[in-house]
Parts: C-alpha cells; sequence; structure tokens
C-alpha cells in the first residue's frame, strides 16, 4: 500500500458553519485529523500521514507562506517512503498556490492540490470526497511525472492552468480552452493528456533556495483608467502585471507610462482580463517591446512567475524567454 502525505493548510474544506448551511462559515476552524475521520475508506486507499502545517482562509495566504509550504513539501518527498503528496487549500487562490508550487517542487512524485466549495458542516459537503480522491490519485502510478495537479468534481487540472471560474458551484475550476488533464470515477484515474511546461524538476526554480520575493503588483485597465496608478505602483515594486482589456491592450496614456517606467527599470507583463486565449508580442499596444507577454497565463499567475524570474535576474530578455517556456 503507498504511503501518501497530506499536508493541510486551511481553507473551506476545514470550514465549520450552522449545521446543514453552505454560508455565514469560518474556513480552515478543522484539524486535519477531524476531516480523514469523516473519510472512513481512505484506509483501504493508502497509508496517510498527516501535517497540519497551517489553518487559514486562503486569502491569507501569501509569498511568505509560499516559501514555507514549498520548503515543507521538499523536505517530505525526499522521505523515500512517501510515494505522493495531497495539499488541501481554500479555493480563492488555490490557482496562485498551485502554480507557485508547480514551479518550485523538486520531485517528480504525484502531488495534487484540492479543496472544497462546500464547508465541512453543511449538507452534502464535497470535501471529503475530493480528499479520498485526490489520494486516491496521489497514489497512482500514472500520476508521477504529470507536475502538480489538482483535483475537483472527479476532474483533473494541471497546476499551471487550474483556474476558478465560478464562486458557488462545487463544480467551480476549469482550465481554460485547453480541456484538463484528465478525469477520476471514483478511485480509477484516467490520464488524457499532459503539460508540456517546464515544471517541478525541469523548473529553474525547483532547486533555488527562497527566503523571500520581489514584489509585483498586478494593475486593471478599464475605460478611462489613470496612468497615475502605474506610477504610484512603480514607487514600491519591481515588476507590474498589466490586466489589460483584450488581448492585453490598453490606452496610449498607459503606453507612455509603460515605455517611461521600462526605462526606469520597471518589468511589464502583459496578461488580459478576458478568460480565453493569449496574449502575444504586437507592436502596436508594446512598439518599444518592453512588455512581456503572459501567453495563456492569468494575472495573477503571471505574477508568481513574475516574482520568480525577478529572483534570478532583471534581464527583460531572460524574462521573456521565461515566460515562453513556463
Amino acid at each position: 500500500m503507498k504511503t501518501i502525505a497530506i499536508v493541510a493548510t486551511g481553507g473551506t474544506i476545514a470550514g465549520t458553519g450552522q449545521a446543514g448551511k453552505t454560508v455565514a462559515y469560518h474556513a480552515g476552524e478543522m484539524n486535519v485529523n477531524e476531516i480523514i475521520k469523516s473519510i472512513p475508506m481512505l484506509k483501504d486507499v493508502a497509508d496517510l500521514r498527516e501535517y497540519q502545517f497551517m489553518n487559514i482562509d486562503s486569502n491569507e495566504m501569501n509569498p511568505s507562506r509560499w516559501i514555507e509550504l514549498a520548503n515543507k513539501m521538499n523536505e517530505i518527498v525526499l522521505d523515500e517512503k512517501i510515494d505522493g503528496v495531497v495539499v488541501t487549500h481554500g479555493t480563492d487562490t488555490l490557482d496562485e498556490t498551485a502554480y507557485f508550487l508547480t514551479l518550485t517542487l523538486n520531485t517528480s512524485k504525484p502531488v495534487v492540490v484540492t479543496g472544497a466549495m462546500r464547508p465541512a458542516t453543511a449538507t452534502s459537503a464535497d470535501g471529503p470526497y475530493n480528499l479520498y480522491q485526490a489520494v486516491c490519485l496521489a497514489a497512482s502510478e500514472d500520476a508521477h511525472h504529470q507536475g502538480v495537479m489538482g483535483l475537483f468534481s472527479n476532474t483533473i487540472y494541471s497546476g499551471r492552468d487550474i483556474q476558478k471560474v465560478n464562486n458557488y458551484k462545487v463544480d467551480a475550476f476549469d482550465q481554460k480552452a485547453f480541456g484538463c488533464l484528465g478525469y477520476m470515477q471514483d478511485q480509477e484515474v484516467y490520464f488524457f493528456s499532459r503539460t508540456f511546461k517546464l515544471h517541478t524538476l525541469a523548473s529553474r526554480f525547483s532547486k533555488q533556495h527562497l527566503i523571500d520575493l520581489p514584489s509585483v503588483a498586478i494593475a486593471y485597465f478599464y475605460a478611462g483608467a489613470s496612468a497615475q496608478l502605474l506610477y504610484d505602483m512603480a514607487r514600491n515594486h519591481h515588476g507590474i502585471i498589466l490586466t489589460g482589456s483584450g488581448s492585453g491592450n490598453y490606452s496610449q496614456e498607459w503606453l507612455a507610462a509603460i515605455n517611461d517606467l521600462s526605462k526606469q527599470g520597471i518589468v511589464f507583463v502583459r496578461a488580459s482580463r478576458v478568460n480565453q486565449g493569449i496574449v502575444f508580442d504586437d507592436a502596436v499596444f508594446d512598439p518599444q517591446h518592453y512588455c512581456i507577454s503572459a501567453n495563456t497565463l492569468s494575472a495573477q499567475k503571471a505574477r508568481v512567475l513574475l516574482m520568480l524570474a525577478l529572483s534570478q535576474t532583471q534581464d527583460r530578455e531572460v524574462i521573456r524567454e521565461i515566460f515562453n517556456e513556463y
């Protein structure tokens, strides 16, 4: 029988509230051992090692906690007796954590991130079944070398592309236009694709000893948005993600500010506020090629990658290549 580590960080899966209700609950209140006790069939899947690493609402997650989590997980996977790892996490910022782990974990062992949309005290809570399937996935031989995965509602997602697309439904996650990695039926795992972007063992960040990360902000463009926002952000940040309209677009006022601040050393990445599609280099909205294209990454995931890239280099062309590879 496989040995699977469960690293708990809190979230709705550990949330409690009025019995039977799905609202007005408090995330991150139940201990991981209590959650596991509610899933008796787990004992037939794997031997478990539980780590209550933190117990927070995922909106309290931050880069310092990402680093602590990645360091702990890199320590856990060094244990030859551990065959895979499951991380329980709040759904609000799960996509960011999943991508950070995708880039920083130095392992080929299966790592699965999961959570819940309903608290543990709700009628028909979804957390126990998600956790059950996540453990089954982490114990699967087919899950090796797949990088970090997300597991929700019988669906397997890549840590790079998973995103929360609904704030209410149980089936709350998706993976843009690329489709998922696979599906699960009860404990059975069915893979149909894999990610070809660099991750885990192949990532240039997975062997890096991180202490902190450069500060990167996200600027959201809208009709009439003042470029003063960019100047204000540049005072306290090393890089800025531009969440542009359409294909990562913005006004001429913003373009002038971007060109000015780029000459001062601020690194800009163009992302889109549109849920589907890709951001390419653009000779109209970035004629000087100061900006780096986020490609298919969301603004929040582009921020994760830019922080890590800036921890190694400030060379814009090197960072551009990093965004092409990851």
